[in-house]
């Protein structure tokens, strides 16, 4: 920040000070004075060097531009995550500690080949692991990073655990117990790693990803160093006192998961995932005014030890087979709706399938997955005997109405029905969506991008026949 006074004389009549500069938001300004020979004189504000040594920290600890640069649940998620590292560091230098005595140091009859190949087992099988976890979960990594970045330290603990245990089993079964653990670990790697980096492009407001993530790695090397000092003073106290490091592990494993937990709970997205959108949509649906809960409280809703429950089984972006079978359906979900780039298909099962467009965007598929939730929004309602919403629009009252009356026939629902409740709620979804989004909006959330995690499938679909591409 710079202002220049473009008086001088008029500014000199009433002090000496030309020009006040300051950095970012940081307190403390940097003053330049004019002297009556009209030299011009640096003065820094006295509060300026009392908080030198915190500036001095905070500029290596921290992004530049903190707090505008980052979330606003950028501090409090830090501290907790800078808890759960250091008690991570402590429960993996026991774990170490058994480890080496089951490898064989310290024991006259173990060799350094059967140590040698141990360690290239117990890595071999957690390269296998990382390839394999990728393949299988690698998308759903970023649509529910909580969760997974949760799961990564339980399992982290298991296998530390698992590695602390080591020493109580025979040593002819050290190999496996070894490559069980790196398994594990290579699987924590993943999820951590890939967590990680969607909590820091959460956590990035300025386009400073590198920064946040370099400052974060900062910070981490800190508390393992903090946690080294610790460990040294530790691990002699533990030797040969197995209840003393069976009760700091569990502590501290405590410690973790407690810290952890609290460190994915203070997360504040504003992007929206499959559990989000449930959350609202069920709350947007439950009030006939159309309210649309705040961010904060959504994610406070979020589970993240666990997959959201509901009771429809939603697969977005599935094959054209799996919806249509016949052009007698395709004609009734189309019929007045050629501009619509979704199909979507429910079976008595209650299990949605959501075909999309070669040219659909990410409103259409917002507009998919909100579509299939006011269907699981009316299954519940109708199932949990719960009294219905009424709607101040008469034609909204009206499909929600009938709706509920098909949807009472539960498990007995023919094909006739389940096409039925698709083409109703696709008129309910025409007339409530536009107003949906843009109350998102108000809220804060973010629709121009999402986490909804549809697969690649896409399709073109005409009546009149699709024109073939030539492929070279």
């Amino acid at each position: 920040m710079l202002n220049v006074c473009p008086n001088f004389n008029s500014m000199y009549k009433m002090n000496n000070i030309i020009c006040e500069e300051g950095y970012g938001s940081q307190e403390g300004k940097v003053l330049y004075k004019r002297d009556n020979n009209g030299k011009i004189h640096k003065n820094v504000d006295k509060n300026r060097r009392f908080s030198s040594i915190s500036q001095f920290f905070r500029s290596v600890f921290l992004p530049q531009g903190y707090p505008e640069s980052v979330s606003e649940d950028y501090l409090t998620y830090q501290i907790w995550d800078t808890v759960q590292a250091f008690c991570s560091y402590l429960t993996g230098t026991l774990a170490t500690q058994a480890m080496l005595k089951g490898v064989g140091v310290g024991d006259e009859t173990a060799t350094a080949v059967g140590a040698t190949i141990t360690w290239i087992l117990k890595d071999g099988t957690g390269m296998v692991g990382r390839i394999l976890f990728a393949w299988i979960q690698g998308t759903s990594l970023d649509s529910d990073c909580k969760r997974w970045r949760l799961f990564a330290d339980i399992l982290n603990d298991f296998a530390l655990c698992v590695e602390l245990s080591s020493p109580l089993f025979p040593s002819r079964y050290f190999r496996f117990i070894a490559c069980f653990s790196g398994l594990c670990k290579s699987l924590v790697g993943v999820a951590g790693g890939a967590t990680r980096a969607a909590l820091t492009m959460h956590q990035a407001r300025r386009n400073n990803m590198a920064d946040v993530s370099a400052k974060d790695g900062s910070q981490e090397t800190l508390v393992n160093l903090l946690g080294l000092i610790c460990g040294l003073v530790v691990t002699p106290m533990v030797y040969g006192n197995p209840h003393l490091m069976w009760t700091l592990f569990v502590f501290f494993t405590f410690l973790h998961l407690f810290a952890n937990y609290q460190a994915v709970t203070c997360v504040v997205m504003e992007t929206l995932n499959q559990a989000r959108l449930h959350i609202i949509v069920k709350d947007y649906l439950s009030h006939p005014g159309g309210y649309t809960p705040r961010l904060r409280d959504v994610n406070a809703s979020e589970p993240v030890l666990w997959k959201q429950q509901k009771k429809i089984n939603i697969k977005l972006g599935t094959q054209f087979s799996e919806v249509i079978n016949n052009v007698g359906d395709l004609e009734q979900l189309i019929q007045g709706r050629q501009d619509n780039l979704y199909l979507l298909s429910l079976n008595n099962n209650y299990n949605i399938n959501i075909v999309l467009h070669q040219n659909s965007t990410v409103k259409d598929v917002l507009k998919s997955c909100f579509h299939a939730e006011i269907i699981d929004f009316v299954v519940n309602l109708t199932e949990s005997n719960k009294e219905r919403p009424m709607y101040r629009s008469q034609d909204i009252d009206r499909l929600m109405s009938q709706l509920c009356t098909i949807t009472n026939q539960g498990q007995n629902l023919s094909r006739a029905d389940c096409l039925n409740i698709v083409i109703v709620s696709q008129t309910l979804t025409d007339q409530l969506f536009p107003r949906f989004v843009k109350e998102l909006e108000s809220a804060g959330w973010i629709t121009d991008y999402n986490l909804l995690g549809p697969d690649e499938w896409r399709a073109t679909w005409n009546l009149d026949g699709v024109a073939s591409k030539k492929l070279y």
